[in-house]
């Protein structure tokens, strides 16, 4: 639309010229061409307008030429396999004690992977695992607890599993993924909130990354070690909070 007004303008600017230069006009039309005060100022507006008008249009169109590019960068978002990067990625989790204060844990070791074939990841197929035994949370005699069978019984139950349902777009970088959580002997549905990271290629190839969080009720996996405390609150919440941060490499 700025663009058609300011070729409309530079028409009738073109023409009004030619008219000047081509005809041989009457005196008193040649008096009325005279520019006196009122006339300087239009003729000042109009290039003042016609300049705006200009600066309109040409950043109408930069911004149109950056959206065009943001469009065909988001196009090439590679597909393919992706195996995790375990040194640049983590698990971990948050459970409140004695209703007051967290207790932060991390599991240290794990694997995971990735397949897609559509270039914004909605396809992507998501598998997990986590070794129960490499609990950690800075306590031994607490991870030796977790480890029994009033939490994982990580002898009998040593992994935990993860595998995708459906990994849905949101909007700009979230997506949420649902899937199936298998922990002891137990497997329900979960939905991870996740944060697209970014692709780069970069130490050899393409990279990706992810961080994924969700609550679950410990109740539900059968982790159901129970103390109150004596103001009737549990010593050790139902709810967990899981934090997972990925990066994923291709191939």
């Amino acid at each position: 639309m700025v663009q058609h007004c300011l070729s409309h303008f530079f028409t009738i600017f073109v023409d009004y010229l030619t008219k000047i230069k081509s005809t041989k006009l009457k005196q008193q039309e040649f008096y009325f061409l005279k520019p006196n005060k009122s006339m300087k100022k239009n003729i000042i507006y109009s290039i003042l307008a016609a300049g705006v008008l200009f600066i309109l249009a040409s950043a109408f169109k930069t911004r149109t030429v950056a959206n065009n590019e943001t469009t065909k960068a988001v196009a090439k978002l590679p597909a393919g396999k992706w195996s995790l990067d375990k040194a640049h990625s983590n698990v971990k989790f948050t459970i409140t004690h004695l209703v007051v204060s967290e207790v932060e844990g991390t599991f240290k070791l794990f694997d995971g992977s990735m397949e897609n074939t559509k270039n914004d990841f909605s396809d992507a197929k998501i598998s997990f695992t986590v070794d129960v035994n490499s609990i950690n949370t800075d306590n031994d005699y607490r991870d030796k607890h977790l480890k029994s069978d009033d939490f994982f019984n990580a002898e009998k139950y040593p992994s935990m599993k993860f595998e995708s349902t459906s990994f849905t777009p949101q909007g700009g970088n979230k997506y949420k993924l649902a899937g199936n959580l298998t922990i002891r002997d137990v497997t329900k549905p979960v939905v991870f909130d996740v944060t697209y990271g970014g692709t780069v290629t970069a130490m050899g190839g393409e990279r990706v990354g992810f961080k994924a969080k969700t609550t679950i009720n410990r109740f539900d996996y059968n982790l159901k070690w129970d103390k109150a405390t004596e103001a009737g609150g549990l010593v050790v919440s139902k709810e967990v909070e899981i934090t997972v941060n990925v990066e994923l490499k291709k191939g």
